[in-house]
């Protein structure tokens, strides 16, 4: 970037906070006709659902936590921005509109400069009942991309420059991605078409193996496919960044040895705080670092747990933040919260055949949440974030680094 430093910060003007953006007076889709343009869902509401978290900050802490967060570009490397359902049971019919309702209003309260946006096309079975399929990803580009050129508040972000131009406006940008590339099959220029598209993120499999190599789910760890390699050093080619969150132990691998760029995980955590297959082991952790990538802290709803913390709430997310910092240095650690605004652990089970989650009864127990207290939703996420950091003697710098400006430095050296 032009402008921007490895911290975050803006060169131009480092001891400015972004521009306060008035609330947002745009809702998803009201360019259009409710209920005789589409069909209309009770939605959940992007404030309020849960009660605030508590944190114990002094006031001391809370202003330099308050003027971090508005002076740093702040990135989310995986998050869901939509509003789901009130009822998260109706969330298949809901997904099979194509239209995912971006919450405006959550995202301008947020404190995020940009947050990638992985969609939802691992349940959306738009044109069919089967996931990941290529015609519902072109559906959900075109659908949110056509709601999003209706305003002015949110900027899909394409480029580096694109990045500086949000945090300097105080608007919020999202970088669509998506959490496998199963739906390219085995037609490798599908790639150069979802980055036309705008998709600057890809991840490699999502539970179930595809051509490129294996997912979490399957009984043999088979690592990435020839076409798998040629694949990643196409993404390589393009500028698109490879994620490897829901990816086998050896795809990842074998990925980080393909990969020219750094690689990413946007949304896990670590084996060795939480023995779960959704966590990455040590050896993943430490090639991703060495690629020069990012390791983004998942806080989807019973992950990343910890011993310490075995009720999920930012202390949990934070053992795992604490544990990768220690193992690979804090300039490869970032935060990729997966939340969304709804009943996220209702979300899991409506959905619990397509996700890479523990069956019950195998691995270590645990007491069940509602929901993680202090990481509910994008909109809390890292006002809370930014006040643990400061709240446990981080210094400027790091806290900078790890809310967005390790991304940054990654993004430089991916995409073109």
């Amino acid at each position: 970037m032009s402008e921007a430093g490895a911290d975050g910060t803006d060169r131009g003007s480092a001891s400015s906070a972004r521009p306060r953006r008035p609330p947002s007076s745009y809702s998803a889709y009201s360019y259009l006709s409710p209920g005789e343009d589409f069909r209309t869902f009770e939605l959940a509401a992007e404030f309020g659902r849960v009660p605030a978290y508590v944190g114990d900050l002094t006031p001391d802490e809370v202003e330099r936590a308050r003027s971090l967060l508005e002076s740093s570009i702040v990135i989310s490397l995986h998050d869901h921005p939509v509003r789901f359902p009130h009822r998260m049971e109706e969330t298949p019919e809901y997904n099979r509109t194509g239209r995912q309702h971006a919450a405006y209003a959550g995202l301008a309260a947020s404190g995020m400069t940009v947050v990638f946006d992985n969609m939802m096309d691992g349940t959306a079975c738009v044109t069919g009942n089967a996931p990941w399929r290529w015609t519902d990803i072109i559906t959900d580009l075109g659908m949110r991309q056509a709601d999003i050129a209706h305003q002015d508040e949110i900027v899909v972000v394409r480029t580096l420059s694109d990045i500086e131009d949000v945090h300097r406006s105080g608007k919020v940008g999202l970088v669509f991605g998506l959490e496998a590339a199963t739906p390219i099959e085995n037609e490798i220029d599908r790639l150069d078409v979802l980055y036309g598209l705008g998709v600057r993120q890809i991840g490699i499999a999502y539970s179930d193996a595809n051509a490129l190599g294996s997912g979490l789910n399957e009984p043999t760890d088979a690592g990435l496919t020839a076409f798998g390699h040629r694949a990643v050093t196409r993404m390589n080619k393009l500028g698109l960044a490879i994620d490897v969150s829901h990816s086998s132990d050896q795809t990842s691998l074998d990925v980080c040895r393909q990969s020219s760029r750094p690689v990413l995980m946007t949304h896990a955590g670590a084996r060795g705080v939480w023995d779960s297959p959704r966590m990455k082991p040590d050896d993943v952790l430490r090639a991703i670092a060495d690629t020069g990538g990012v390791i983004g802290m998942s806080a989807a709803p019973h992950t990343t747990l910890s011993a310490a913390h075995p009720e999920h709430s930012i202390h949990s997310v934070m053992d795992h933040f604490r544990y990768c910092a220690e193992l690979v240095g804090i300039e490869h650690v970032a935060f990729g919260p997966d939340t969304l605004y709804g009943d996220h652990v209702q979300l899991h089970q409506v959905f619990a055949h397509m996700l890479s989650l523990p069956a019950p009864g195998i691995g270590p127990s645990f007491p069940r949440v509602a929901y993680v207290d202090g990481l509910e939703n994008p909109t809390e996420n890292f006002p809370n974030i930014c006040g643990w950091l400061v709240h446990h003697g981080f210094s400027d710098d790091e806290i900078r680094a790890v809310l967005g400006g390790n991304i940054l430095r990654a993004l430089e050296a991916t995409w073109v």
